[in-house]
């Protein structure tokens, strides 16, 4: 089978769209198809997935990795990561000399899912841990004093931060004046000064040189146990009595994390994903069989189980709910326990969001003609919880890196997404050192941050002028990355199912893409939330279904409602569609734009 090209030139947008209804420019993610025919060729592979693979910068000498993700090929040694050895030795030590370990964890589902990995992991070697999330509210992000206080008081001796702790030097710095053998285990963005503590994990050190800077949280709690395991075994630790655990368990955890932290599903983590998603589907941990059957599931567990079935339920406690719901759903080993927790989220996550459509309401009335590099939303009445959902939906809607901020309190709490070519993190640490945040920080795509009322409007403006300078600087465009046009009549099946052996997707590695050319709308309505179902038809006869999520409200939603329409080019991600028995294709609709002449 073979795709059209995507242009005649590589200067050229996809099908001449230059300016979509969604507002982006279709842009050709392979200039030139060579490398895509050669690894066909080479691999004897469809052309359509060497082309596709080939726009993902696979080469003939990695095609084989990337099709076949081995944690035996691509986890590295832990101890090449600055501490990662010293880290593992003071857990070590703690274990052998029995000694109370302590988990402070951040309260999404990284936070969650790195906690859970080393409680069990920690269990299982007979030194079960105290764990701590705080209260989103109350306590907000990050190590806190009054938190470690809490843990010295019960006896804690060695405290593990997971996915936060790497910018919270006031916290730490009291912590280890009181006595706290301190271990930080974090890969968001660091600054020259680290805190004070024993140990500090994180390939996102300005002084590591890992290549792994992608890692979620959890991927580095994952090298952390195995560092650990290694020191135990090499003691003699493990016996008849205590045997070695199989770390490779737990790796549907590790899965969870790093789909739903938007990391690059590339190198490690596409070995991680691959191998957990196989984990994941044999149900072994009680807590997400639980989640699976509250949420209907009947299939294998994909990336996109993962993250849009799973990992907004689990958020749902640390966001309008008790914080540490996650970590209690995913340690539990008792399935009545899993399943009362399981629903308990599920009520949760409704709650949340009908919050989050109420905020997303006022923020996209704040943002209504606005026009410049931010868009930038804030209101007393919004829950802190929802915050960065409706960020992502900002984005989503507009193109560009967006910040919403909860005032409900004495304090702003703040969250942002960001785009491609802006580096949302970065951005969010200078204005702390530039005096208008508390704190905050975060990686390029995401970030938390902490602001007094009186410095919204200037942390507004600094952000702006900062995120414009940027975006100038990188030429970014709102673009839609297209992997090639596609009759409507190839669009079939067993293309659809070739197409995942490519996965996971994610960032690093998106969903194959396709333009649609020339196709009209015979049949289309309003389903659900505001998603529009149609069905698309060309000159040949060929037909296929489509959904378009979240968008009957908007140009893209309006012109595949109107059945009477000219023809438009479709850009989407083709995917199978069994339901019912039935073997059939659709396409998830991302974009359209008016076919002309």
């Amino acid at each position: 089978m073979t795709i059209g090209p995507a242009t005649n030139s590589d200067s050229e947008a996809v099908l001449g769209v230059g300016s979509s209804l969604g507002g982006k420019r279709w842009r050709a993610r392979l200039a030139d198809g060579r490398l895509g025919l050669a690894l066909a060729q080479r691999l004897e592979l469809p052309e359509v997935v060497g082309r596709v693979m080939a726009g993902r910068g696979v080469t003939v000498e990695s095609a084989d990795a990337y099709l076949n993700p081995t944690l035996r090929a691509l986890l590295p040694d832990p101890g090449h990561m600055r501490d990662m050895d010293k880290a593992a030795e003071r857990l070590a030590r703690a274990v052998v000399d029995g000694e109370t370990i302590a988990v402070f964890g951040d309260y999404d589902v990284d936070g969650a899912t790195s906690g859970a990995l080393l409680h069990r992991f920690l269990g299982s070697v007979g030194r079960k841990p105290l764990w701590y999330i705080p209260d989103r509210i109350t306590e907000g992000y990050g190590p806190n004093q009054a938190a470690m206080r809490r843990l010295a008081g019960q006896g804690a001796r060695v405290v593990v931060t997971v996915d936060c702790g790497i910018t919270a030097f006031e916290a730490l710095e009291a912590a280890a004046e009181a006595g706290l053998d301190l271990i930080v285990v974090d890969h968001h963005v660091a600054e020259p000064r680290l805190p004070r503590a024993h140990a500090i994990v994180n390939p996102n050190r300005l002084d590591d040189d890992s290549p792994h800077k992608q890692l979620a949280a959890v991927g580095v709690a994952f090298l952390l146990a195995i560092a650990v395991n290694r020191v135990l075994r090499a003691a003699n630790w493990y016996g008849d009595e205590r045997p070695e655990p199989d770390l490779i368990g737990w790796l549907d955890i590790v899965a969870l994390g790093t789909v739903c932290d938007v990391v690059p599903l590339t190198g490690v983590n596409r070995a991680l994903v691959a191998q957990g998603l196989k984990v994941m589907a044999r149900r072994g941990n009680p807590g997400l069989a639980a989640l699976a059957d509250i949420a209907g599931l009947d299939e294998a567990p994909g990336t996109y189980h993962a993250g849009f079935v799973f990992g907004p339920r689990i958020n749902a406690g640390g966001r309008v709910g008790e914080s540490g719901l996650g970590i209690r759903l995913l340690t539990t080993d008792d399935p009545v326990e899993a399943r009362d927790l399981a629903q308990r989220l599920n009520i949760l996550n409704r709650e949340r969001q009908a919050l989050e459509a109420r905020a997303l309401e006022g923020a996209l009335a704040q943002a209504a003609g606005e026009t410049g590099p931010l868009v930038f939303a804030s209101a007393p009445d919004w829950h802190p919880g929802v915050i960065g959902i409706v960020a992502s939906r900002l984005v989503e809607r507009f193109n560009r890196p967006a910040c919403v901020v909860s005032l409900a309190g004495a304090e702003g709490k703040g969250s942002g997404r960001s785009v491609a070519g802006v580096h949302l993190g970065a951005a969010i640490i200078a204005a702390r050192q530039a005096g208008f945040l508390l704190n905050g920080g975060g990686h390029p795509m995401a970030a938390g941050f902490t602001v007094a009322p009186d410095k919204v409007e200037g942390l507004r403006n600094f952000l702006a002028e900062r995120i414009g300078a940027e975006i100038a600087r990188n030429k970014v465009v709102p673009s839609l990355s297209v992997d090639g046009a596609l009759p409507l009549g190839a669009a079939r099946p067993d293309l659809a199912e070739l197409l995942e052996r490519l996965a996971p997707f994610g960032i690093g590695n998106p969903e194959p893409c396709f333009a649609l050319p020339g196709v009209r709308v015979v049949q289309s309505s309003v389903v659900g939330d505001g998603h529009v179902r149609c069905i698309f038809a060309d000159a040949s006869g060929a037909r296929l279904k489509g959904i378009a999520f979240r968008t009957a409200d908007q140009p893209l939603g309006r012109a595949l409602l109107d059945k009477a329409g000219a023809a438009l080019h479709v850009a989407g991600r083709l995917r199978p569609d069994n339901w019912q028995g039935r073997s059939e294709a659709q396409i998830i609709i991302a974009d359209a734009a008016w076919a002309r002449g």
